[in-house]
């Protein structure tokens, strides 16, 4: 169980430490950490600063970073990388690739909630290599084989 991690706040004027939402939130929302707005043309994709690093420590964990669900449906606003993984032993301040899937100009305004990082559990298995695997039903069966024919 990951109880604690560490949080350095880089951005000095981020209006708010990060935290969760609410008692039942699972994501931590992250800030643009911009000086000025920042529009982002239909199709582009943008890298911005969120203002704080981390450090999980525990090589059992891991950060992921999110989409915000209103900002990718409403406005077309998510991932350039469809998530972003934060290795236990990054201490580099987050960034944020967002991509503007959508075809209007989007503006991200200083300090916008832009995504959400999760912490979840890793496991780190060790790699047996084998000539062979025991066979299967599907076997190598790929896209579609386990569905409608």
């Amino acid at each position: 169980m990951l109880d604690r991690i560490s949080i350095k706040v880089t951005d000095k004027n981020l209006p708010e430490l990060p935290k969760y939402a609410t008692k039942g939130s699972a994501g931590i929302d992250l800030r643009a950490s911009l000086k000025d707005p920042l529009s982002i043309y239909a199709g582009k994709t943008e890298l911005i600063k969120t203002g704080i690093s981390i450090f999980i420590k525990d090589s059992k964990h891991a950060g992921i970073i999110l989409p915000r669900s209103g900002l990718g449906h409403k406005h077309g606003i998510v991932l350039g990388n469809l998530l972003g993984l934060i290795d236990s032993d990054y201490q580099g301040e987050l960034m944020v690739s967002c991509w503007n899937r959508s075809e209007i100009t989007y503006t991200i305004e200083p300090y916008d909630r832009i995504a959400q990082l999760v912490f979840i559990n890793v496991s780190q298995p060790e790699l047996e290599i084998v000539e062979e695997f025991k066979k299967t039903v599907r076997g190598e069966g790929g896209f579609g084989s386990s569905g409608k024919k």
